[in-house]
């Protein structure tokens, strides 16, 4: 569809008015339609204005992500020296057992930190080893995991249990993965069979994963021994 230019007042009308809609001038038929009010099937701007308006919001959610990541460090404290120092010898381990990708992520991308943000306090972690906010990429490492973990292999496993939430997974997928990984892990039940992380990591994942269990002659044996 065209339109036409008025030629006293230079308002452009719809092609089949015959007066101008501000002045009231006669439209004439030989008036030539005005080219830059064209309207076509083919005209881009309304998607233009969509990927403007999708733009938009991107930059928006960018911002409230960003918003909420800078309020779950302000709310929490990092590290000390020391306790990063036994991060690294954890993440060490998990590297040269071949958890490359683990290890990278767990090194390069993760805020650690020893105390509880406002996103922890409302969902409660106080009885366990390290809590990840996904996709934040925090982790808090809670005193236990100083404390009660054997060595830097175990505080390793617990790492590695945090790594499989920073890449989305859930609980039973995090448990099972570290299960299933344990041996190539060097965690294993001959050496910490009577840790206190082992006993819980066994409990919690027969809970999850009760199919893991059930091998052996009682059928109540972990499958993976």
């Amino acid at each position: 569809m065209s339109s036409r230019r008025c030629s006293r007042c230079g308002l452009v009308n719809f092609a089949e008015a015959s007066e101008c809609k501000r002045c009231g001038a006669t439209l004439h038929a030989g008036d030539a339609p005005d080219a830059e009010a064209t309207f076509d099937s083919s005209d881009k701007r309304p998607r233009r204005s969509f990927l403007k308006r999708l733009s938009w919001v991107a930059g928006m959610t960018l911002v409230i992500l960003f918003v909420c990541y800078l309020s779950l460090l302000l709310t929490s404290d990092a590290v000390s020296w020391e306790q990063r120092r036994t991060i690294e010898r954890s993440i060490d381990i998990l590297e040269g057992r071949g958890f490359s990708r683990e290890a990278f992520v767990l090194r390069r991308l993760v805020s650690f930190r020893s105390t509880d943000n406002w996103w922890n306090m409302q969902v409660g972690h106080r009885d366990a080893y390290a809590a990840t906010n996904f996709p934040f990429e925090v982790v808090t490492l809670y005193p236990d995991f100083f404390n009660l973990a054997a060595d830097d292999t175990e505080r390793a496993a617990i790492l590695l249990h945090e790594a499989y939430h920073l890449f989305g997974s859930g609980e039973r997928a995090a448990l099972e993965g570290v299960w299933r990984n344990k041996q190539s892990l060097g965690w294993t039940e001959e050496r910490y069979g009577q840790t206190r992380v082992w006993k819980n990591t066994r409990e919690l994942t027969e809970n999850h994963a009760p199919e893991l269990f059930r091998c052996g002659d009682d059928g109540k044996s972990d499958c993976l021994q």
